[in-house]
């Protein structure tokens, strides 16, 4: 496992104490935003309170794994998608508040674009992995003048958003509520899974050892029911399909524990 570097860090600029007081400046102002946020006062009823917790909802109804870093590289966030996403195999890995890469030749490319997006607001576009654990991330800054403002607190200048790429085309809710929409049969909906896997009828026939001609006539069941004209249609239709997370997650762990206190997105969630 390899630990990324410290985004706090310049390109051998600044002095050990330099950084060292950006470090507790940076640690001061995110525990101060967790702070405000947390709070439960009368005034967390208002409509901004309200807000916040909508949205911190909402990023665990969004099936794309979403991760947000701190300006000194603290993971701050990460929602129900990508905790279920990261697991063993794949080439980003969580260990506390901390974010690793789990290959040798990731740790590189990742790390310098964390910093772009953090000191240069730079978005970036990263392959990781390889061969069938290969992903794609990609690298957004959020700079946060307006989120400071409005709280009233001292924020660093901006936090980073990863996004985690899909390892599977087609969700498996989104086959399973389009083949309920369409009403079709559970043996259609695994042949209609199959397809959005990228199998062809005879790999479909040899995997579920049936003739290809059964394959085939439940393929066109599907198209009729469906009013698709093609299995590429078919498919394109599942892909398109507007993302769907479990209703059965939980409502755990919505947020990253810190020493005790709860993260920042725990203190949205706070009522």
């Amino acid at each position: 496992m390899f630990e990324l570097s410290s985004l706090s860090r310049s390109d051998g600029i600044d002095t050990a104490s330099d950084a060292a007081a950006g470090g507790r400046r940076s640690s001061t102002s995110w525990g101060a935003l967790a702070g405000a946020l947390a709070y439960r006062g009368p005034e967390r009823r208002g409509g901004a309170a309200l807000m916040t917790r909508l949205l911190a909802l909402m990023l665990d109804e969004i099936d794309y794994g979403l991760l947000l870093v701190g300006d000194s590289g603290e993971l701050l966030h990460v929602n129900h998608a990508a905790r279920a996403e990261l697991d063993a195999q794949h080439p980003l890995q969580l260990a506390g508040t901390s974010l690793h890469a789990r290959y040798p030749q990731d740790v590189a490319p990742l790390t310098e674009a964390l910093q772009a997006a953090a000191r240069r607001g730079l978005r970036r576009m990263l392959t990781l992995g390889s061969a069938e654990h290969r992903v794609g991330l990609s690298v957004v800054p959020l700079p946060l003048p307006a989120v400071a403002m409005a709280l009233g607190v001292s924020l660093p200048t901006r936090a980073t958003l990863l996004v985690l790429g899909k390892r599977h085309m087609c969700a498996a809710l989104s086959v399973q509520g389009f083949a309920r929409t369409h009403r079709l049969s559970s043996s259609e909906e695994e042949v209609l899974s199959e397809l959005c896997e990228g199998l062809r009828p005879n790999d479909i026939a040899q995997r579920r050892s049936v003739k290809i001609a059964t394959v085939r006539t439940q393929i066109a069941n599907i198209r009729a029911k469906t009013g698709v004209d093609s299995i590429r249609e078919l498919v394109r239709a599942v892909a398109v399909l507007p993302p769907q997370v479990s209703a059965l997650r939980g409502l755990g762990a919505v947020g990253m524990e810190r020493g005790g206190e709860t993260g920042l997105m725990a203190g949205l969630m706070a009522g």
